[in-house]
């Protein structure tokens, strides 16, 4: 519990790509730098293990390996991957992270982006090296089967999972309460010391940095998958950053982003781009089955619409 003697202190860092940020609370006088430095190795642990930018990061040398190798993972790498791989059976592979070759294709990965949209014989080349089912799990060994050709892609799920390491790291670390964002996921436990608690904003989908929608955020994750905030414009047309792994394209409906609140972030960060694969119909079923708490803002005729599962709902009340 807080005392008169606890402050809130603000760390901030950049990893795999974008920003980071955590306010934690904690006595006044307290070694941030110390604080600064314990938060950055997580998430430079996460980053050396899950990068498809280190060519020497546990994933690219799976992704490297040739047919028929078994690799060993690090722990925490092939947790992550075990639980990519079953989010993309609960969602019959709309979600995938084998999506890899199509990512780098479409120019949204480490490599050049296109100077026009793949042919379509480049395309179905990629999508012959997708599929959720051709990497296989020895929990025991905690190894990972390259069956060849198999790129998995985590960034839909790593910066998730390494919100969630941070917030165990403060924990360890003595932190009274916390809130912690990676690239716009964040999670957050107990609240400031004077009781109040930390409140977050769902961005409008048009990169103004207004807000529609504030929530009360206490041993929950958040995140929001939009649109707005990976694309390029090419020969007339938007490319998206989601590429729907069933058909090798990016997804065109019209969805601008998705808010996910769970338990973890490793859940959330990924469910907004399997909600935003599924589109608002199937993907609200999918989330009311699962009790599952989903903001969808969609581009509407006349400007934003938004629907929202039971859950969210309950959400936004409380």
């Amino acid at each position: 519990m807080a005392t008169a003697t606890d402050a809130v202190h603000e760390l901030r860092g950049e990893t795999m790509g974008t920003t980071w940020s955590a306010r934690f609370v904690a006595p006044v006088g307290v070694p941030v730098r110390a604080w600064q430095d314990g938060v950055q190795r997580c998430l430079d642990d996460v980053d050396a293990q899950m990068s498809t930018y280190k060519p020497d990061s546990a994933l690219s040398r799976y992704n490297a390996a040739p047919a028929g190798t078994w690799l060993a993972l690090p722990d925490e790498c092939f947790a992550v991957i075990a639980r990519a791989l079953q989010l993309a059976r609960d969602t019959d592979g709309a979600y995938d992270p084998t999506v890899g070759p199509l990512v780098n294709l479409w120019g949204f990965g480490p490599e050049a982006r296109p100077e026009g949209a793949p042919a379509e014989e480049a395309i179905a080349a990629a999508l012959a090296r997708v599929g959720w089912w051709k990497p296989q799990l020895n929990d025991t060994a905690r190894q990972l089967f390259q069956p060849g050709g198999v790129y998995i892609d985590l960034s839909s799920i790593a910066k998730g999972h390494g919100v969630d390491r941070v917030g165990e790291w403060l924990d360890e670390a003595g932190a009274q309460a916390w809130l912690v964002e990676v690239g716009g996921e964040m999670k957050a436990r107990g609240a400031k010391p004077d009781g109040a608690p930390w409140r977050v904003g769902i961005e409008r989908p048009d990169g103004s940095g207004a807000y529609d929608h504030v929530l009360a955020l206490s041993g929950h994750a958040i995140a929001t998958s939009g649109d707005y905030r990976r694309r390029y414009a090419q020969d007339g047309a938007v490319r998206s950053h989601h590429i729907d792994p069933r058909t090798g394209y990016p997804v065109a409906h019209a969805v601008a982003s998705v808010s996910i609140l769970a338990a973890r972030a490793i859940d959330a960060d990924p469910l907004g781009t399997a909600m935003t694969l599924l589109g608002p119909d199937e993907g609200l079923a999918f989330a009311r089955e699962r009790n599952l708490a989903v903001l969808f803002v969609l581009h509407g005729e006349h400007g934003w619409e938004t629907r929202m599962s039971p859950a969210f709902e309950a959400a936004l009340r409380a």
